[in-house]
């Protein structure tokens, strides 16, 4: 028995010291225990090694504090391992495995959307796939994290320009224009507003509703714009245009390969409804899908769209060109019942939006062409710049310039060169 107690008290002694080399080999044990779940003991050894700079560590480390395991959940904290991390390890680690799916069934998925942290956890990984190399960008995009207002978060920029000067006066378009042989380019009444110079404002909020329903890591969103050109230096201070659009879409990430081979960091698939509340040849509406692309190069980001127009129903029968709606006596714009006819001839089939981060100034232009549609070749050019007010985080100096067609609905047909001066109170990546 004398050799028994000896071999078993051997045994004890070498598993207690393979525990503590296990231990104390902090390069291997932190991605262990995180393997094992055993995230108590990774902890430590993963802060060990992220302060050495590991980066899978970092990512490991920011997955633990995105979704509370072993440590209380800090979004602000994960997104910027996340970033840390983001050049070689998020993509691929960050997926649900097929295993994790298998476990995970659609019902499951489809209950946690109730969870607010479900969409926090989409943002999060939403910034894990862009990578920037300058501590203003890392704050610019860590701040999408933010909570928002009843979960409302900035879509595109949120801006007052209280200066925005056209180098024309513009047009006014009466609503029960009387004109015999209705030509959109060049044969509607119209008088000039008196004043060169007007308010522009731009309201623009996004509410996510779901993240990784179908255990793709996507996102499914609503999301409104409002922009609004206000004659306010007018006598009468009147709203001259005012675009409502609302919009839901889909974002869906690429996969590590498509994303390190060419940059292009998601998919998004959305439909858009762009209207201004208006009647008669004031009447604007358009409907579109879009599918647009999302790239990344450093602090270079790039979005690609192209869209479809849904054609309009026929709004009544028995109307001839010239004549007027016999349900409101209101003239249109044709038996058609086109609001923007040949608006693509204008706006043509797609845009790219191009941002560019430095330091704290952000550069962006919006590019449009129609290719030649109609048989004239037309476009436009959005310029814009930001930087910040004061030492504000959220307020930001803005100027835009803007040259071509289609800068509103009401004058979608008409070539504008206007400058504009004001705030943005949000910024845009894509």
């Amino acid at each position: 028995m004398m050799w028994q107690a000896k071999l078993l008290l051997i045994l004890l002694l070498g598993t207690s010291l393979w525990a503590d080399i296990r231990d104390n080999n902090t390069s291997v044990t932190g991605s262990s225990y995180f393997t094992e779940k055993n995230y108590t003991k990774a902890l430590p050894l993963l802060e060990q090694e992220v302060a050495r700079g590991l980066k899978p560590s970092m990512y490991q480390l920011a997955y633990m504090y995105q979704h509370g395991l072993g440590v209380p959940k800090d979004y602000q904290k994960a997104a910027t391992l996340f970033q840390r991390a983001a050049s070689n390890f998020e993509y691929t680690l960050a997926i649900p495995s097929h295993e994790e799916r298998v476990q995970t069934s659609f019902v499951q998925r489809l209950s946690s959307q109730l969870d607010p942290s479900t969409n926090k956890s989409g943002d999060a990984f939403a910034l894990s796939k862009l990578d920037t190399d300058t501590p203003e960008s890392k704050s610019l995009l860590t701040s999408f994290l933010s909570d928002g207002f009843f979960g409302l978060k900035p879509y595109k920029t949120n801006y007052i320009l209280p200066v925005a000067y056209s180098s024309n006066k513009y047009r006014h378009i009466s609503s029960n224009t009387h004109y015999s042989n209705y030509t959109p380019q060049d044969s509607q009444e119209y008088s000039v507003y008196d004043k060169n110079v007007e308010v522009e404002f731009e309201l623009s909020l996004r509410k996510p509703l779901t993240y990784n329903l179908f255990g793709l890591n996507e996102s499914l969103n609503v999301a409104y714009t409002q922009k609004v050109w206000w004659q306010l230096y007018s006598l009468s201070a009147p709203f001259r245009e005012t675009n409502y659009a609302p919009e839901v879409f889909i974002v869906i990430p690429t996969s590590r390969g498509i994303d390190s081979r060419s940059g292009l960091k998601a998919l998004k698939l959305g439909y858009i409804h762009e209207s201004n509340g208006q009647e008669g040849y004031r009447s604007r509406s358009w409907n579109r899908l879009y599918v647009s692309g999302m790239w990344q190069w450093d602090n270079l980001l790039l979005a690609t769209r192209a869209w479809y127009r849904i054609p309009e129903d026929k709004k009544y029968d028995g109307y001839y060109i010239g004549e007027p709606n016999p349900e409101t006596g209101l003239y249109e714009p044709n038996y058609s019942g086109d609001d923007n006819p040949y608006i693509e001839e204008y706006l043509g089939y797609g845009d790219i939006r191009i941002n560019y981060l430095h330091g704290k100034h952000q550069f962006g232009a919006l590019l449009r062409y129609n290719f030649g549609s109609g048989g004239t070749h037309r476009g436009a050019v959005d310029l814009h710049w930001s930087y910040p007010f004061l030492h504000s985080s959220n307020t930001f100096w803005y100027v835009k310039l803007f040259n071509g067609y289609g800068e509103s609905l009401i004058d979608y047909d008409q070539s504008i060169t206007k400058a504009s001066f004001g705030f943005s109170f949000s910024r845009a990546l894509f």
